[in-house]
């Protein structure tokens, strides 16, 4: 068999920086250090950085008083950061500046008295986050259909935002549905959208036209790992989102010449790594790397962090 990489894949400019954010922390203030929800969604991230001493919490209950929070990079809700202050917790904003970006547009459109359309998947940490931001009338939605049946205050006076893991290709049905029965909708410009969800997707469809199986490397509550998954097999082909490398089943690859390996935004490069070691046991050759436009994004580190790097 031939392996085929995608590029790009793997870990994004948002999901480094959060990783970095909470090593960097822990060498600065010492273990424990409380991180409020997944930092990112990938279970070995987490493991790696349980075992350097970071906490992982569901709620701020959780913390003790004084204690170094960080959150994660999907984003936290106003009342979670009053909550905290309140608290005189020690906060470390992990937030991808994408999403703030995203909570900033939200609150504008909401300020100028527009009802404010969420696109995204309920109960992602994210769009939890984002609604939670929002000073006024918010409505989450994910399909055409629900579009339709969308009651708002005013027609004249409606935005959208959108859940930064969701490609353009994945919004486009909702926000030309949207735009077709509420002509006057505002939103913001595509290219906001999550350019590293979008160069991974775009990377995924490249790899369909000339591979027999494709190999998604990511965790299962992973959303933009998942969309790769559906991306490859609304392609045609047969695709397997896998944690590690011992999910990998040899009946998967039996008879296929040609096996595409990507990874979603928030796994490391060293799960690829353990793939393509299994891959040639089951009698994987050549590792062929698809080209394409290196991302040089990189995101600032917050302030309570900079004046110690």
């Amino acid at each position: 068999m031939e392996v085929r990489l995608a590029n790009p894949r793997g870990f994004c400019a948002g999901v480094d920086r959060a990783i970095e954010i909470v090593k960097e922390a822990l060498v600065i203030y010492g273990a424990p250090v409380f991180v409020l929800h997944e930092i990112v969604h990938n279970k070995h991230v987490l493991r790696e950085l349980s075992a350097r001493g970071a906490k992982f919490v569901e709620s701020l209950a959780q913390v003790p008083d004084g204690a170094v929070t960080i959150f994660s990079a999907h984003g936290v809700s106003s009342a979670i950061v009053a909550e905290a202050e309140g608290r005189g917790l020690r906060v470390i904003d992990a937030t991808c500046p994408l999403v703030t970006k995203v909570h900033v547009q939200a609150g504008q459109y909401a300020d100028s008295g527009c009802d404010v359309v969420l696109i995204g998947h309920p109960g992602h940490p994210e769009v939890i986050g984002t609604t939670g931001r929002i000073r006024g009338r918010v409505h989450v939605l994910s399909t055409p259909e629900e579009v339709e049946a969308l009651v708002v205050e005013d027609p004249e006076r409606l935005a959208y935002v959108t859940q930064t893991t969701l490609s353009v290709d994945d919004t486009r049905a909702v926000i030309d549905a949207l735009h077709a029965r509420f002509p006057r909708i505002q939103g913001p410009d595509l290219r906001d959208i999550c350019y590293a969800t979008q160069n991974r997707q775009n990377a995924v469809r490249e790899l369909t036209s000339g591979v027999d199986v494709i190999v998604v490397v990511g965790s299962s509550n992973s959303s933009n790992s998942s969309r790769l998954r559906e991306l490859a097999e609304r392609g045609g082909v047969p695709a397997y989102l896998v944690d590690h490398a011992d999910q990998l089943e040899p009946g998967w690859f039996e008879g296929k010449r040609r096996v595409g390996v990507t990874a979603g935004a928030s796994a490391p490069e060293a799960l690829v790594l353990e793939i393509l070691g299994r891959l040639r046991e089951f009698g994987a050759g050549d590792v062929v790397e698809a080209p394409g436009e290196p991302e040089r994004v990189v995101f600032q580190m917050p302030a309570e962090l900079r004046a110690y790097l």
